[in-house]
């Protein structure tokens, strides 16, 4: 058995959701930069980058392995080196001939790596301060947005920076800035290895499971989440409640940094690491406290319509800048930051209702079962988003995700008539 260690969760837990934050938003925000950059259309961007969902996606396939195998700690270590090195790869093949090809395959492994991270990192976090003060809950989230700051605004900022210093070498520019986050990570990875505690609970199974018995175990927990009362309801709330963010999530990049002759705000990367990474973040934080505090005030039943309309407010705000196309920086920083606000309002409804409804018997497993929902509902329109941006233009396309908030609308009246029970609690 491995020995308890004692460690005040101080020294490990900020620096780890730091972690747990940093690769994932590089992966789904910087590399839609970086691809961009690279060249590629509108088209080609949003569909390689949507594939990096997959590993969360395929979560309820995998993880019964990832438990069943290493501790959680081993997962932890290995995972952060595993993304140090696959990042610190993507900068020594960023300014090579064949970088689009490997910077996409290991931007594919840095992602499954990341998902088990994750997975790992939340588990851990369930073990040790699962019941302890809420203060360590705010913490993780505090380290998390710090995260997201560091990527979406410094990195961003950095390259834009560079390009200027080596007279728009994008290639070089961005593999010095990989090469600086794949050295923080490592960094970090060594740091974790002295501080982040082993304990007695934190061991994998005696008896390795077949592959046949997680296969099974997989289905029987498929079959009694699908089995659920008003299962299909919940299903469809889960896929198209966040189905106008999933359509803007990469073309609301694409559109602030491409030029005003191809229709989009025409920011540098500095603007841009500005206005996403500082004043983005922060109404995204603004949003998520006040739909904590909508929710702990009252029941999801009182606040959902109000979320349903603020997860309408992003593709609006986008259709007036892309009718206005302003150049003052000051107004664009603002209407990013109503959006930003609004979705992480909504985003707080959009979760409470997943664990309301998973709750009961295999509540850990169903949960996963719907975080591989919520990934779907990302993925599958980020994939089209790309194509029909191309096929339409900015303009008609944000007006399309207007529209698309019927969808969010419908599945919002049909969750309140059929999951009533639930989200009146």
């Amino acid at each position: 058995m491995t020995q308890h260690r004692q460690h005040n969760p101080m020294t490990w837990l900020p620096t780890l959701y730091f972690f747990k934050g940093l690769p994932y938003v590089v992966l789904m925000t910087v590399a839609t930069v970086v691809l961009r950059q690279m060249h590629l259309s509108n088209a080609e961007v949003a569909f390689y980058t949507s594939w990096l969902y997959l590993p969360w996606v395929l979560k309820p396939m995998w993880q019964p392995i990832v438990s069943r195998t290493l501790t959680r700690r081993r997962w932890i270590l290995t995972t952060e080196i595993l993304s140090g090195a696959a990042l610190g790869g993507v900068a020594f093949t960023l300014p090579s001939p064949f970088c689009l090809q490997a910077a996409l395959a290991l931007l594919f492994v840095a992602s499954w790596s990341c998902a088990i991270h994750n997975v790992s990192a939340d588990s851990l976090f369930r073990d040790l301060l699962g019941t302890r003060h809420s203060v360590f809950y705010w913490m993780r989230t505090v380290f998390y947005r710090l995260a997201t700051f560091a990527a979406q605004g410094i990195l961003i900022m950095a390259a834009g920076n560079l390009q200027v210093v080596y007279r728009g070498s994008m290639g070089y520019s961005w593999s010095l800035v990989f090469y600086g986050l794949s050295a923080l990570l490592v960094m970090l990875w060594v740091f974790h290895g002295l501080t982040i505690p082993s304990y007695p609970n934190d061991e994998r199974s005696e008896r390795r499971l077949q592959a046949s018995e997680i296969y099974h175990e997989c289905i029987d927990t498929l079959r009694l989440f699908v089995r659920k009362p008003h299962a299909v309801a919940a299903i469809m709330f889960l896929l198209l409640f966040k189905l106008p963010e999933g359509m803007l999530s990469r073309v609301s990049i694409l559109f602030a940094i491409d030029a005003a002759h191809c229709g989009g705000l025409g920011l540098s990367p500095q603007e841009y690491g500005l206005v996403a990474g500082t004043v983005g973040v922060a109404g995204l934080s603004l949003g998520g406290l006040l739909g904590a505090i909508a929710l702990d005030k009252g029941s999801l039943g009182r606040w959902l319509w109000p979320m349903a309309g603020a997860m309408a407010l992003p593709g609006i705000v986008y259709t007036i800048l892309s009718q206005t196309l302003p150049d003052n920086l000051a107004a664009i920083a603002i209407m990013l930051f109503l959006e930003q606000t609004a979705y992480g309002f909504a985003f707080c409804g959009y979760m409470l209702l997943m664990r309301q409804f998973v709750e009961g018997y295999l509540s850990a497993s169903h949960l996963v079962i719907g975080k591989s929902l919520m990934a779907l509902s990302a993925m599958l329109p980020v994939m089209l988003s790309g194509w029909m941006l191309e096929a339409m233009g900015y303009r008609a396309f944000f007006l399309l995700v207007v529209g698309s908030s019927v969808a969010t609308i419908l599945v919002t009246a049909i969750a309140k008539r059929k999951l009533h029970d639930i989200i009146c609690r």
